[in-house]
């Protein structure tokens, strides 16, 4: 809960927890709680959730000016009973929050930028019309903030995302409306950083049904340390795209077969795949251009030999696909990659770049999976691997920034059991260190073979 949200409350529980008969300064406090939820409202933004205590806040007010006019009292039964209406009203904030993207270790402000591309050497597959490829981009990046910067957004157009990821992990589309309050620790369009040796350029991939922004806290980290981080939007394979115009893509469900044991499943995901790999090959060609370009915003910002790109789940087999074919790409890292769409030709014979994934224990206990058996035939052919790693007491969204929506994010599956500051201590170290290692040339303790600093880590 944000400040006023837990100040209010607070207010309201005093007053009514006061023994009787209540002094004067005492019944004042209802109308003190009303008129910082009209300062909350103004800072802080409405959202549905503290309707309940908008409510109370106001029968409250009108309650103690009759008794404050009548020198009554409500009996001690009615204050016990509007103390349980008041904590039942304050759960409700409680468990859904308006989520905070933790601030990043590194020294650097930063900044972000979206962008649309098309790509008319490409055809897209999944919109039914004839049409070239078409999609977003978000980029994090090291910044100079001015006075004048404005904080940016979690998520872009939150209004039209935010019915779409709650329908996704099955709660009533309006139950996330609030993530348009969501602001992050970097500002918008804010002028990049300047800098000798240009940043080394990350690409991240999205899973099935997610979207750009839903590794936010990992880009940021990165960013902070003196990365240009570039998310893509996947579109018509993303939980849903909005772009510029107006225009809406919805995930197009038969991209990837709903059935598992189709036996044309490993078709069909590579077709999806290889359109993953095609806009991670086609953002690099921009941004490459973009630094060559005096006129560009990123002119001589970029190191365009120090290339990594990772990958959650579906992302994840992109991020492979996409370094098993193009050397620009220098380092690999997998979050859960899901191996299944990644060529029989990359299976075999793995990727020559320096490698290294990461496991949910949810998914990595499933043995005998598909995933698991393909990610087998794969491994040893990985020429230079950094560790294979799994997480005990994760999930599979425990890579993203979802388990941030509510406090009781294992109970609506969007995370295991271990502490989410742990799992995220844990995961942007070896996320950082391992780029650090690779890109930069850095030595790094985590990555010493042992996989000993984090209890809760196990090698694969």
């Amino acid at each position: 809960m944000r400040p006023l949200e837990i100040i209010i409350p607070a207010l309201l529980a005093i007053y009514l927890l006061w023994p009787h008969p209540r002094p004067l300064v005492i019944r004042l406090i209802p109308a003190l709680a009303l008129i910082l939820i009209l300062i909350h409202l103004y800072v802080e933004g409405y959202r549905w959730q503290m309707i309940p205590i908008y409510g109370l806040t106001l029968i409250l007010v009108i309650s103690s000016l009759i008794k404050i006019t009548n020198q009554a009292d409500w009996s001690t039964l009615a204050s016990t009973l509007t103390v349980i209406l008041l904590l039942l009203s304050t759960a409700l904030p409680i468990l859904l929050p308006v989520p905070r993207i933790p601030t990043p270790s590194g020294p650097l402000q930063i900044g972000t930028s979206i962008y649309e591309f098309t790509d008319t050497t490409r055809k897209e597959k999944y919109s039914g019309k004839d049409e070239a490829r078409r999609f977003m981009v978000q980029v994090w990046y090291p910044a100079n903030i001015t006075a004048e910067d404005e904080r940016a957004p979690w998520v872009s157009d939150a209004k039209t995302f935010a019915p779409a990821i709650a329908t996704y992990i099955n709660l009533p589309s309006y139950f996330l409306n609030h993530l348009a309050l969501v602001d992050i620790p970097a500002y918008k369009d804010a002028p990049i950083a300047q800098t000798d040796n240009g940043y080394p350029v990350i690409l991240f991939s999205h899973g099935w049904n997610g979207f750009n922004a839903q590794n936010t806290g990992q880009a940021l980290e990165l960013a902070s340390h003196g990365y240009v981080v570039i998310a893509i939007q996947h579109t018509y394979g993303a939980v849903i795209t909005v772009f510029p115009d107006g225009a809406v893509a919805l995930n197009n469900p038969k991209a990837l077969p709903e059935d598992a044991d189709d036996p044309n499943y490993e078709i069909v995901a590579r077709r999806l795949v290889d359109q993953w790999a095609g806009d991670m090959s086609f953002v690099l060609n921009q941004f490459q251009d973009w630094d060559e370009d005096a006129d560009s915003f990123f002119f001589q910002k970029l190191d365009m030999e120090r290339i990594g790109v990772y990958g959650h789940s579906t992302g994840g087999g992109a991020a492979i696909q996409f370094c098993g074919i193009d050397p620009r790409c220098k380092a690999v890292l997998g979050m859960d990659p899901f191996m299944r769409p990644v060529s029989a030709e990359v299976i075999e014979s793995g990727v020559p770049q320096p490698s290294f994934f990461m496991f949910s224990q949810s998914w990595a206990e499933i043995t005998d999976s598909k995933n698991n058996q393909l990610f087998n035939q794969f491994y040893p052919s990985v020429s230079q691997s950094k560790g294979a790693v799994v997480i005990n007491g994760t999930k599979h969204y425990d890579f993203s920034d979802l388990p941030l929506l509510s406090p009781i994010a294992p109970q609506l599956g969007l995370k295991g059991q271990l502490n989410g500051k742990q799992v995220t201590e844990i995961i942007n170290s070896y996320l950082l260190d391992f780029f650090e290692l690779t890109l930069n040339n850095k030595p790094s303790k985590l990555f010493d073979g042992s996989f000993d600093d984090f209890s809760e880590v196990k090698v694969r």
